[in-house]
């Protein structure tokens, strides 16, 4: 089962590969960097700017055509920062024929976005409703 919201879908082009065939690792840093600030960016109720990647994992890899599927939910709200959590699949077509798709964890990441005011400063974060957890 996926963990927090579907966020982002994109299927990665030959543009975004390696030499190898491979999706490029920072084309899927990229795309999840993406993902999680649009939660942040809901959660901050504004702008939000990366300050840190706490982890990225790499677990299997993606090739052109996968429709590939960003999943996140927040971690943890500090004062100005938002620390979320990223899963990504990618939804393939085995090389035989027989159009079964299967759904392969590739990659899971957490993030760190701080909110940031016009002067691009940090600022307080003001939690949704939505957030708050009794």
């Amino acid at each position: 089962m996926e963990p927090g919201e579907p966020v982002l879908r994109v299927v990665p082009m030959a543009r975004d590969v390696n030499v190898s065939g491979d999706v490029f690792g920072g084309w899927l840093m990229s795309q999840a960097d993406i993902a999680g600030s649009i939660l942040a960016y809901r959660e901050a109720r504004g702008r939000v700017a990366t300050v840190g990647v706490r982890r990225f994992d790499f677990r299997r890899p993606v090739f052109v055509g996968d429709v590939v599927s960003f999943y996140a939910a927040i971690e943890r709200v500090g004062t100005t920062s938002i620390t979320v959590t990223i899963e990504v699949f990618a939804d393939r077509r085995p090389p035989v024929d027989d159009y079964r798709e299967e759904r392969v964890l590739v990659a899971q990441a957490t993030i760190v976005y701080v909110a940031i005011d016009s002067a691009r400063r940090p600022r307080p974060v003001f939690p949704s409703c939505d957030s708050e957890k009794p």
